[in-house]
Order: structure tokens, then sequence, then C-alpha cells
């Protein structure tokens, strides 16, 4: 099938990686594409951030805010731009699927970046699946899309930084915060100590998390540290939160729950792309293989910001930049030692921000039973509905490879492809055989990794022979 669009340059993803290297490149005078899911630029990170009314702005904080700085950049470095558009192949022949206003069509380019970002760490934990229990980046997205907060109150429960921050902008608007439930076991502060002095020398994300439970504690909000037995109750849809604190069990009424478990890489477009991944026991996740400068271990592609390895906004602008230069210089555009000098500035301010990973990682990575032992009837799949208690018949059955159990239950087989449950999967498997994660294995990810109808296929076909 002949190609309706070929690129220099094609950038995947909007946030603050992709609005960075495809800034980067289009200011040296490289062709390029930035495509992206979204209507409006700004990622998840700064989602709606040109559009935003000032007064929600200013709620947001001054974080969120400097997201419209990169946006400007990008508006007048004269790349291209291409919303609303829905990848659902890529190939390491760089060539790219695309589903847009539902037709479907193929584009190429001479190389590629992927800045698809970041997604929630899904955990099964028992009512994960009820009306009323949602991821906190939902509540956050619709907090930045559209204003809307939680008018009855809420519970936060998990670890990582994103509950302190949702619930610090939470209570600038005036939201009820029945609790914050934190899952991480008390011991990650000394497994995080040694990392300490490395995190104070980006103490700013230290002080700024200390800010938000200094205002919350004093705005009465109850913290609940070490907890235990997390469990969302409820029929048709959720009622309350019961969990173990102090050994004691508590509960709490609500009708909303948001969970947060910390955040892992997209990494199904690379993944299917063929791009080598290991198994990061630092971040408890899939991340490609790259090098300095964001080069996959395909030739043509490379991967930066969150999409690579979590490391936060302002690291992933400095990634942007630094992949930005190193595709102009393989495009023939400068040499190498022009590469080095541009992206001298960005390399060393990277790795000066990436300081505080090893301390956050530590201090905030939940508990090993939480995620590799859900209870038997705890719904780990929820497309297809397979239970934790189904994958350890399969393994009781011989099956011994992620992959084997994913053909025999239909495990990540449903809509969402495996998104929702293949980190869940790899560790459930790996701890009930008593392996690494790396041996138990990852989805297998094939095309089309987004849902495409037969229709849209054949004219993908029609309009490739025009």
């Amino acid at each position: 099938m002949k190609h309706q669009q070929h690129h220099e340059l094609v950038i995947i993803g909007g946030g603050p990686a992709g609005l960075a290297a495809a800034t980067t490149a289009a200011n040296t005078g490289v062709e390029c594409l930035l495509v992206d899911e979204q209507a409006t630029l700004g990622g998840q990170i700064y989602r709606a951030v040109a559009t935003v009314p000032e007064q929600r702005a200013k709620l947001l904080g001054p974080d969120y805010q400097c997201g419209r700085d990169l946006l400007d950049q990008f508006s007048a470095s004269g790349a291209g731009y291409l919303p609303s558009v829905t990848l659902w192949d890529l190939n390491s022949q760089r060539e790219i699927g695309i589903l847009r206003e539902g037709q479907a069509s193929l584009m190429s380019a001479d190389r590629i970046i992927i800045a698809s970002g970041a997604m929630e760490r899904p955990v099964p934990f028992p009512g994960w699946t009820l009306p009323g229990v949602m991821p906190a980046g939902a509540g956050q997205i619709l907090l930045k899309s559209s204003g809307l907060v939680p008018g009855d109150g809420v519970v936060l429960a998990g670890a990582g930084p994103l509950l302190l921050l949702l619930a610090w902008q939470y209570l600038q608007a005036g939201v009820t915060i029945h609790a914050i439930l934190d899952v991480a076991p008390a011991a990650n502060f000394w497994k995080a100590l040694p990392h300490l002095p490395g995190a104070l020398l980006t103490h700013h994300y230290i002080l700024k998390g200390l800010r938000y439970q200094i205002a919350l504690k004093r705005a009465g909000v109850k913290f609940y540290n070490g907890v235990t037995n997390l469990q969302a109750i409820g029929g048709e849809s959720l009622e309350a939160v019961e969990f173990t604190h102090r050994n004691k069990k508590q509960r709490i009424d609500t009708p909303l729950l948001l969970s947060h478990f910390g955040v892992i890489p997209e990494s199904h477009l690379s993944r299917c792309a063929g791009c080598d991944h290991h198994w990061d026991e630092a971040q408890l996740c899939w991340r490609p293989v790259t090098d300095d400068w964001g080069n996959s271990s395909v030739e043509g592609i490379a991967i930066v910001g969150d999409g690579a390895g979590i490391g936060g906004a302002v690291a992933a602008q400095h990634a942007g930049r630094v992949a930005g230069f190193e595709s102009v210089r393989a495009l023939g555009r400068m040499d190498t030692k022009q590469r080095d000098d541009a992206a001298r500035d960005d390399k060393n301010w990277m790795r000066d921000d990436l300081r505080v990973r090893p301390f956050l990682e530590a201090l905030f990575r939940p508990p090993a039973a939480l995620l590799n032992a859900p209870k038997d009837d705890t719904l780990v799949c929820r497309c297809e509905e397979i239970d934790a208690s189904t994958i350890r018949n399969a393994i009781r059955a011989g099956h011994e490879d992620v992959n084997q159990i994913k053909f025999q239950t239909r495990c990540g087989m449903g809509p969402c492809q495996g998104r929702q449950c293949d980190n869940a999967m790899s560790q459930l498997v790996a701890h009930q055989l008593g392996v690494d994660t790396m041996v138990a294995g990852g989805y297998r990810i094939r095309p089309p990794i987004r849902p495409l109808t037969i229709e849209q296929l054949a004219g993908l076909e029609e309009g490739a022979s025009k």
C-alpha cells in the first residue's frame, strides 16, 4: 500500500516532551509533524492549558501554567500539527497507522520520536471496577478540562505525589476531602533515606510536597498512613471504603473514591514497533531500552519523556529537546559536535532534575502484596472480566508465560488491548511462579493497538490505491 504522507520527522504526543522535541527540530528547519490523540496540545500534565479560564489556571498552580510557554514556543516554530489522531500501528519500518475522523490511513517518516507519556498504574483491588471508583488522574482531567469537581466529597487512596497535588487542588476548589489513605508501607521511609542527599539537590520538589501536606492538615483533612486491605464496598455503585489502619478495621462512607498507585510509561506503541524493553524494578514497569539521546533499539525511532521512564514534566522537556537535536543530526542538518554543544545544557539540567527520582520511587513504592497478590475473586482484566483465580488456575495447568495465559484466558484481549492488566499480570505471574518478572514476560503487542473496524481497514486500502 502506498503511503498517503511522508515526513522527515514525526513526533507522537503533544505533552512536554513532544512539544519540546518538535519545537527544537522545527527551529532548525527540519520538516516535522506532531500528532496527538487529544483535541488540544499539552498532554496530560498541561491538558487544556491554552483554553483554561484564568481562575482555574491559578487554582491548578504555577507548574501547570508553565505549559503556556511551551505551547507559545511550539506555535512560533512552524512545526506541523495534527490533533485528534488515534494511532493504531507503528512498525520498525517507521510506518504509522492513524485514524482520524473515522478514516484510517498510513504515513511514514525518516525519523520518529515517541513521546506518548505515562499512564496511571492500574492496580486491581477489591471493588476497583465499581461505579464511583476512578483513577485520580481522571479526577484531575475533569478539573483541568471542564472545571468539574466532586460535589459530595471524595476519598483519595493509594501512593504517589499526585494524590497530594490533587488533594491540594481540590482543597483550593472547596471540595470536601473525607480522607487520604496512604498504602505505602512505613518501611519505605528507611529505604528512601539513603537517596535523600541526592534528592536534596532538587529540594524544591520535596518542599512542594511538604507545603501540600501542611495545607491539607491545617484544613483538617485526615491522613491514614500504612493502610492495608483497601477495598471499595457497594452494590450497583460505591457506598464506602474499608481498610485496615494500625491493625484496626475502618470504614468511610463515600460516593467517590479516587485511587492512584503511581504512573508507568505508556509503552504499547514502542512495543508494537519492536523496540527492546526491560523490567525496571525501581519503577515496577516495562520501559524501553534507550541511549543517552533517546534512541531506541530500532533504527530511526527515539523514545523520550515519561514514555521512556518516569521523570516528570521538567525532565521530559529537556529529554524532548535532546532528542530533537539528535534527530536534527541524524537528518544531516548538524554534525555531532554541533549536536553535543546545542544539547549540553539540557542534558545537564535533565540529569540534575532526575536526582529526586530514586528517593520518590522508594518513598512511594506500593506494597508488593497489593501489586502481585490480589485476592482470587479480584478482577485483573476488567475488559474480559478475568479474575485472579482464573489466572492462577492457568498457571497450575502448566502455563508459565503471560502470553500463554493471555491465549488461554483472554486476559488482555479486550478493547484496551491489555493496557489495564499488562502490568498486574506480569507481577502476578512472576510472584506465583517465584521467578523474575523478566522471565514471566509481558504481553506481545500487535496491531491494531487501538480498536479499528473492518470497514476502516477496507477504507485504508481503497484510499491508498488512489
